[in-house]
């Protein structure tokens, strides 16, 4: 028995990243992987009205083909994209309702609170129009997504305990990582009584392909267990968790997941102790130990990037993958209105600044190279 009244195992299917065909979702495939998901008796659908075509194709493949009654499905507010008044922000619960063609949602999320975004929810008031979807049995859960520090997810959760769950990004690579500081956020949550949904336990795939080093530590105590199986499991262990949202995109991610989560029942201390070791493993390399504090940015002249430009040469450096580090600079620089690390004109302000004393002049000229 899950959380808030309802029956709900720790797999949920998160639906972001859907497998593609022809530059688009392919619902066919789509729709094998719903039915071996609900075949072996999960019931937890994450969509977004952000996530492009995707709460089209769940209502294709999902809500078009079983009981309403059989399925949780959740979807989500981004009042910060490309609104400018509330009527906007509302207007993406009724385009969601007639994408999914749900007739209500089980658990309802304001998208990506934290930074910048959190203030679109309070100017636009969303906090009292979800209530009001609730009162009127168009919502049966309210809670939010959140992606920022545990100091500002105390402050919302101070503001609004009406707020039901978090759906945070959990996973032992972020555990500790001082940038996403996946622990603390996951502390205060549980603190204020709030269960939680977790978001990104395989880090975007990364933790399906961790440095070799740690591949060899988790392949050693399990070799017919997939990597990606650690990390899910790591984040289902954890007390107060809903669901674990795992973003398949093909039927054999599914049946990878299903094989290990439907007799999932805990973590023995073996593996715990692995787990412990991997950690341990991705802390040894070498990483620029910038903590997001920002104090950089707040005397740079040029408003560059340099805290997500650290986080993305990070990634680099722990995954070797240029592709998942460039994502992490668009999103953290230019989709905050930042500047590159190539426009760093070396004045050194930074430098004097810093708790950490980073060499932020030559890391960025490392970034610039890089990326």
């Amino acid at each position: 028995m899950g959380y808030l009244g309802e029956e709900i195992k720790k797999l949920g299917f998160g639906l972001m990243r859907l497998p593609q065909k022809d530059n688009s979702i392919d619902v066919e495939q789509t729709k094998q992987m719903v039915d071996l998901f609900m075949e072996a008796g999960f019931t937890y659908f994450d969509t977004a009205w952000a996530y492009a075509g995707s709460e089209d194709a769940i209502r294709q493949a999902l809500v078009e083909r079983y009981p309403r009654e059989k399925f949780q499905l959740a979807t989500k507010n981004a009042a910060w994209i490309n609104c400018k008044t509330r009527e906007e922000a509302i207007a993406q619960f009724e385009t969601s309702l007639k994408q999914t063609g749900a007739g209500y949602f089980d658990f309802y999320l304001l998208h990506n609170l934290g930074e910048s975004r959190t203030h679109f929810f309070d100017d636009f008031d969303m906090w009292s129009f979800v209530q009001e979807k609730k009162a009127e049995g168009k919502i049966k859960h309210v809670g939010f997504s959140f992606h920022s520090t545990p100091e500002e997810l105390e402050e919302i959760l101070e503001k609004h305990p009406e707020m039901e769950f978090v759906q945070l990004q959990i996973n032992y690579a972020d555990w500790e990582y001082p940038a996403i500081q996946s622990r603390r956020c996951y502390e205060v949550a549980r603190k204020h009584g709030k269960p939680v949904i977790i978001m990104e336990p395989v880090k975007g795939g990364m933790l399906a392909n961790p440095p070799e080093s740690v591949q060899k530590i988790l392949k050693g105590a399990e070799p017919d267990q997939s990597v990606a199986s650690w990390a899910v499991r790591f984040a289902a262990n954890l007390e107060g968790v809903i669901t674990v949202l795992s973003g398949m995109s093909n039927v054999e991610q599914m049946e990878d997941n299903l094989s290990y989560m439907k007799t999932f029942t805990g973590l023995t201390e073996d593996e715990m102790h692995t787990l412990r070791n991997a950690q341990e493993e991705l802390s040894r390399i070498p990483l620029i130990p910038c903590t997001s504090c920002n104090y950089c940015a707040k005397v740079c002249p040029m408003q560059i990037g340099i805290s997500g430009s650290f986080t993305a040469m990070n990634y680099l450096n722990l995954f070797n993958d240029v592709a998942a580090a460039k994502h992490q600079q668009e999103w953290l620089v230019g989709g905050h209105g930042l500047k590159l690390a190539s426009e760093c004109i070396k004045c050194g302000k930074c430098e004097q600044v810093c708790p950490q004393h980073i060499a932020i002049r030559e890391e960025l000229a490392k970034a610039a190279d890089a990326l």
